[in-house]
């Protein structure tokens, strides 16, 4: 864990819940008490009438589909140099957001539109633990 080098997701008062759920490898996303629509990350809600509806952070499903796709073949950071090619997804999660990540355990040309995926996590460093999809 020690020797990651790539960039990391910062943190705030609106994620702060989120990564240290990571860390337990549970997957969280926010939630309107009024609507019920989901929400990553998002401090309020755009589906329902509610001026200002109480937000709350509630487990995901960690299940989702491919939705679209890109893969990179040139380095735009180097702490990347070392995994092109690298897929970079858009997951749309069975609760309906879509989920910017990376598709792991699966090689890039058996990527397609519509695969079922699953969330899995990975420990990059003591304090930060990042989402990742693989097929199911």
């Amino acid at each position: 864990m020690s020797d990651y080098s790539r960039p990391l997701p910062g943190t705030d008062s609106v994620t702060e819940e989120f990564w240290r759920a990571a860390k337990q490898e549970r997957l969280l996303l926010y939630q309107c008490a009024s609507c019920g629509s989901y929400y990553y990350p998002a401090n309020e809600c755009t589906s329902c009438d509610d001026i200002k509806p109480e937000m709350r952070w509630v487990e995901a499903s960690g299940k989702g589909t491919l939705h679209t796709w890109i893969v990179m073949h040139r380095s735009y950071h180097a702490g990347f140099e070392g995994d092109i090619p690298y897929n970079v997804a858009l997951v749309r999660l069975e609760e309906g957001p879509f989920f910017l990540t990376n598709i792991v355990g699966c090689a890039n040309e058996d990527l397609a539109s519509g695969m079922n995926v699953e969330v899995t996590f990975e420990a990059v460093t003591e304090e930060i633990t990042l989402p990742r999809f693989r097929p199911v």
